[in-house]
């Protein structure tokens, strides 16, 4: 019987074949792959891995583990990387949860270069407008892009800053040290305390919960089968439809709602519910299809992590380290060679905001890393730029300014 073989190399090519024929694999040319990602179940990957190693022993194999105990025989088997996406997927979710501290929280880094996030509720920045609040000279933070409600924005000097305002912002560890010192002092409340509330106790929901733990964050999860954290006062049997149900995970208090089931439709069901419910809270959730993404914005989720992109980032940053951070669907940080047409020019004369819609927050020369580098600075030959951009925009660039073809 023929399957579908679930195993993509860097083109992204399907074929169809036997998962345990080694023909399979010579057909694809294994032993030619930058990288071969192997997605299926457990016990199939465990041997079209050990397949592969009888046509080729050097390509890089990537593999999903579905269960911990999967990891060291799929190591066994011949993997060169095995990853826990679904507990990954989980950790990301839970790293997003704003307003449990009055610190920035950090979302990704690059060197010496931070990228971090933070609301401006109940600070001295809001209502006022970026410039302002003069954040950059009091303490030398950037803010490279903000969030309203579902929607991340490109800001100008004149954007004002509003109650529901996320910044995002880029920096050393010193300079967000020194904004968090300068909103931490000026906050009028402190911070919520309350469990954050988790809808889904499967996998995701429980990696989402140990990673809140971890954080030494509260936390209630609402799940509907009663087998599932029977043992555990952090879980409450029930439907995250019941009103009821929400109000005893509390709902009323809670600082953010991580939505984590695997079916889109229930997850903008209890997305558009809960907003009605709490207009005021942060609501992250999990995406399974591509076309949800702007579904789920619309019905009020303020973030939105897939799977997918969740693995095509870890993958890449395999293969190229340290080139992307994922901050939300669409949205990443990433970083590239500059071309030479760019160099011995002043970043303020390229235009790249103007003409592609990429941010510039940092730039790396040999060693030194330039944070929030000023406009007149001179790209110089080996430079790489460090852009915030959504995926269009990071298209947008890379058909401008191609990066050099290596030798």
């Amino acid at each position: 019987m023929q399957h579908a073989l679930d195993l993509h190399y860097l083109g992204f090519n399907v074929m169809v074949g036997d998962l345990d024929d080694p023909q399979t694999y010579r057909r694809l040319r294994v032993d030619e792959a930058a990288a071969v990602v192997v997605l299926n179940d457990d016990i199939a990957s465990t041997n079209i891995i050990f397949t592969i190693r009888e046509i080729d022993g050097r390509v890089t194999t990537v593999t999903n583990a579905d269960m911990a105990d999967s990891l060291d025989i799929l190591h066994l088997a011949g993997s060169s990387h095995v990853f826990q996406f679904t507990d990954m997927l989980g950790q990301a979710l839970a790293r997003r949860v704003l307003g449990v501290s009055m610190r920035a929280n950090v979302v990704g880094r690059f060197d010496g270069l931070l990228i971090a996030e933070a609301p401006a509720m109940r600070t001295w920045l809001q209502g006022k407008t970026l410039a302002e609040s003069g954040l950059r000279q009091a303490t030398g933070v950037t803010v490279v892009g903000i969030w309203e409600p579902g929607e991340f924005l490109m800001p100008t000097p004149q954007t004002r800053i509003g109650e529901s305002t996320v910044l995002v912002l880029a920096g050393t560890e010193e300079q967000l040290d020194r904004f968090d010192r300068s909103v931490g002092f000026s906050a009028d409340k402190a911070p919520n305390r309350a469990p954050v509330v988790v809808l889904g106790g499967g996998r995701v929901g429980q990696s989402v919960a140990e990673a809140l733990k971890r954080r030494g964050l509260d936390y209630r999860v609402v799940e509907k089968r009663p087998g599932i954290g029977a043992q555990d006062t952090h879980f409450i049997h029930g439907s995250a439809g019941d009103l009821e149900i929400l109000v005893k995970a509390g709902i009323n208090e809670t600082p953010a709602i991580i939505i984590t089931t695997h079916d889109d439709n229930l997850n903008i069901y209890l997305t558009i519910y809960c907003r009605r419910l709490r207009p005021d809270v942060q609501i992250i959730s999990r995406a399974t299809l591509d076309r949800n993404l702007n579904t789920l914005h619309r019905a009020g989720a303020n973030l939105v992590i897939s799977y997918s992109s969740l693995a095509t980032t870890t993958i890449m940053n395999l293969l190229e380290p340290q080139r992307m951070v994922m901050l939300s669907e669409g949205l990443n940080i990433f970083r590239v060679d500059i071309n030479p047409k760019l160099e011995n020019r002043a970043l303020a004369d390229i235009r790249i905001r103007e003409d592609t819609g990429c941010s510039v927050v940092a730039v790396k020369r040999k060693e030194e890393l330039f944070v929030n580098p000023d406009p007149a600075i001179v790209l110089a030959p080996g430079d790489e730029l460090v852009m915030i951009g959504t995926v269009q925009a990071e298209k947008r660039y890379n058909e401008k300014f191609p990066a050099p073809v290596s030798q």
